[in-house]
């Protein structure tokens, strides 16, 4: 067979997809995978769904393309609106876009031209956390703190400030309180040294997504966040292009802890993989702040379509319609229950953490001391292999700054019932059995003189 024209990423040779139902995806063999990972976290509503896709066809027979400077769409103001509401009204504006890194790009220019509008124009600076993810664009990869991803661009991106978050896992304080309250005086600390009036957002993700296995924050965290922010006149910027549209049990994760941002980018699961959509949601006076000064200068082609809104508005329609939300909760503790007991049979598992279907496993070479893996061992992508082997999809990623560490995540879809959970569970604990046989061949052979 001639080698594919295709390009991602380095890595084995991959199955060739062939159709997907429900939770479940077939490759050309017949072979069976289930889809733990919602692909890349966005599948959230599963594969083959007829309702959005006779929402997709209908729109299509109305009109699949418009552009935003030329049409309102009824799909773009609807959805626009039910966003809103789903924010309680905190969020007021919305701006469409295609994919999350889009999201966050525009989510970081409207700040930037905000305070341009504002007579600020010296605030040309964010503050983000070391490890986090936030995109691939050159924008979203500044603010993002994952060295492999960020050392080919280092000299051609604008990098954020980057500050640490709470590691309630591996901090060595006396208690979460006092990790707390060092990180906040830590952050404060680098505020102030690079100057308070030069920062124009803090951006972060309210749960952790790929970069650190779903890493969780907390109330009081986030509250001194929000404070630092209000004191120093900087914007919070929440990225939710994973957290949000139900992921974490609420519709946003921000929701979870009553902490309220300035903006907010979301998208994988605004559109559950069946076509790309994404937003932006804003406070009204930023948005009109903007405007008055002649309008956001800002844009990509396929913004706010109306085939891509349609789908978004189905999405949500099914959401609500099928109390999804209520199975996130239900499903979620399931997951919960499942992923701790195979931590306490499994020495090498340091850490379970998460909310809702969004879950982290970090892998460590000792529970003790916490120490990670050799990286040179890719424990992380073994793993994942070993799962996909078994029939099942998780998505694995590196804990510490992207260059050591392991973790994978077990992100299924929102819709999956608690049969298809406990086979989740049942495939994912074959994979960590030979995992298991595996490092404790490796340990054996290394201790042999």
């Amino acid at each position: 067979m001639a080698p594919s024209p295709l390009f991602y990423q380095a890595g084995p040779a991959l199955p060739e997809v062939s159709h997907a139902k429900g939770v479940y995806l077939w490759d050309d063999t017949g072979k069976q995978y289930l889809d733990g990972c919602s692909g890349a976290i966005a599948c959230n509503l599963g594969h083959g769904r007829d309702d959005i896709r006779d929402a997709m066809l209908a729109q299509l027979d109305r009109v699949a393309f418009t552009y935003r400077t030329q049409f309102e769409s009824a799909p773009a103001v609807a959805l626009a609106e039910t966003l809103v509401t789903l924010t309680h009204r905190q969020l007021e504006k919305v701006f469409f876009v295609s994919s999350g890194s889009e999201a966050v790009e525009s989510a970081l220019k409207l700040a930037r031209q905000y305070f341009v509008a504002s007579g600020e124009p010296q605030r040309q600076r964010f503050v983000s956390l070391r490890p986090s993810y936030h995109g691939s664009t050159l924008g979203a990869l500044g603010v993002t703190g994952y060295e492999p991803l960020e050392a080919p661009f280092a000299d051609i991106t604008t990098a954020s400030l980057k500050v640490p978050g709470p590691d309630f896992y591996r901090h060595g304080d006396a208690d979460d309180a006092w990790h707390v309250t060092r990180v906040l005086e830590e952050t404060r600390a680098t505020i102030e040294a690079a100057g308070p009036e030069t920062i124009i957002a803090f951006v972060l993700e309210p749960v952790g997504g790929a970069s650190t296995g779903a890493r969780l924050l907390d109330r009081r965290y986030l509250e001194g966040i929000r404070a630092l922010c209000d004191e120093f006149g900087c914007l919070l910027i929440l990225d939710e292009v994973l957290t949000g549209v139900g992921r974490t049990g609420a519709w946003f994760a921000y929701q979870h802890y009553g902490v309220t941002p300035d903006l907010l980018a979301t998208a994988k699961g605004l559109g559950a993989g069946y076509y790309p959509v994404g937003a932006v949601l804003s406070r009204a006076d930023i948005v009109e702040t903007v405007m008055a000064s002649g309008g956001f200068q800002h844009g990509h082609t396929y913004a706010g379509n109306p085939l891509a809104c349609a789908t978004g508005l189905a999405v949500i329609d099914a959401m609500q319609r099928e109390h999804v939300l209520d199975n996130v909760a239900a499903r979620g503790h399931e997951l919960k229950e499942g992923l701790q007991a195979l931590k306490a049979r499994f020495p090498w598992v340091g850490d379970v953490r998460g909310l809702g279907l969004l879950w982290g496993v970090e892998l460590v070479a000792d529970a003790t001391t916490k120490a990670p893996f050799p990286a040179e061992q890719n424990r992380f992508a073994r793993i994942t292999a070993l799962a996909r082997e078994e029939g099942l999809l998780i998505y694995p990623r590196r804990t510490l700054n992207g260059v050591a560490g392991d973790h994978f995540l077990v992100t299924p879809p929102l819709t999956i019932n608690a049969a298809d959970t406990a086979e989740l569970l049942v495939r994912l604990e074959r994979a960590m059995l030979r995992f298991d046989r595996e490092v404790t061949a490796s340990t054996a052979k290394a201790a042999t003189p």
